[in-house]
């Protein structure tokens, strides 16, 4: 067994929390560049010029990419040879994001209760996934989900007769709907089965993925494909403004389901794709 005081937790996220507001992945920024060359829009090209300079000059000067520095969305995945000693890690977890807030200088936008509204002033609590994996180590990602394009996503338990036709369409309908609130281009996470939750899940997990790493289910992997084919037809592109790139990318998780039913789950990311993270 190894011991890991929560102590550490709320260091590591403390520093993911800046590290995810400031520097866009490179494998992301790499997608700009790639619709840059694709887009023939003189329009929509000017727009991913500016998402690749201001990419760039946030990790410069180690300022948020965005304004909107989301609600964070923790994951951790716990070696179940790991044993905590020191504070809950809930609670370690939610003080590493006030810290890191802070002292990022992020902007604080969690409100205590959805309806009255009052500010938390720490961005915390955090939404918090935790699942257990063979090991002595611990995960942790964070993504920082602005509410532009996470006002966009949505569920729809369609019925088993709706079948692979009735997920494109609703995936597109849903991308379609969004058009230019999201912040496009876009990334698409697909949650299939499950029950109603579950399917939210993946779909928000499947975000976790770097761009061009498809599913290893042979049927999953070719709804990837479509979809990413035929989103990239509605002519949304770049801001809403029209163009050749509306989603730079696409991932399908599935999961078994009840026999009545076909839950599908779309989370949509905007351009700023953001998450970072840390094994410990």
């Amino acid at each position: 067994m190894r011991k890991i005081n929560t102590i550490d937790i709320k260091i590591a996220i403390e520093d993911i929390c800046k590290r995810a507001s400031y520097n866009i992945p490179k494998e992301v920024v790499r997608c700009y560049y790639d619709a840059r060359e694709k887009e023939k829009s003189p329009l929509a090209a000017g727009i991913l010029d500016q998402i690749i300079e201001n990419a760039e000059y946030a990790e410069e000067n180690e300022i948020p990419s965005c304004q909107d520095t989301g609600m964070v969305v923790v994951f951790l995945k716990i070696g179940r040879e790991v044993y905590f000693t020191g504070a809950p890690i809930e609670d370690m977890v939610n003080s590493g994001i006030s810290e890191g807030y802070e002292k990022g200088y992020l902007r604080k936008s969690v409100v205590l209760h959805p309806l009255e509204r009052t500010n938390t002033k720490t961005n915390a609590p955090a939404v918090i996934h935790m699942e257990y994996i063979d090991g002595d180590s611990v995960e942790i990602i964070v993504m920082p989900k602005g509410f532009g394009s996470e006002n966009m996503s949505t569920l729809a338990m369609l019925k088993p007769s709706d079948g692979w036709q009735g997920v494109v369409k609703f995936v597109i309908e849903t991308v379609e709907k969004a058009g230019p609130n999201a912040c496009p281009p876009l990334f698409i996470g697909v949650g299939l089965g499950g029950t109603a939750e579950k399917a939210m899940l993946l779909a928000k997990k499947a975000l976790l993925r770097k761009p061009g790493e498809r599913s290893k289910s042979a049927i999953d992997c070719k709804l990837e494909s479509e979809l990413l084919e035929k989103l990239n037809k509605t002519g949304i592109g770049a801001a809403g403004t029209g163009g050749t790139v509306t989603v730079f990318d696409v991932f399908v998780e599935s999961y078994p389901t009840h026999i009545a039913g076909l839950p599908v789950a779309v989370n949509i990311c905007c351009h700023a794709m953001r998450h970072a993270g840390v094994i410990l």
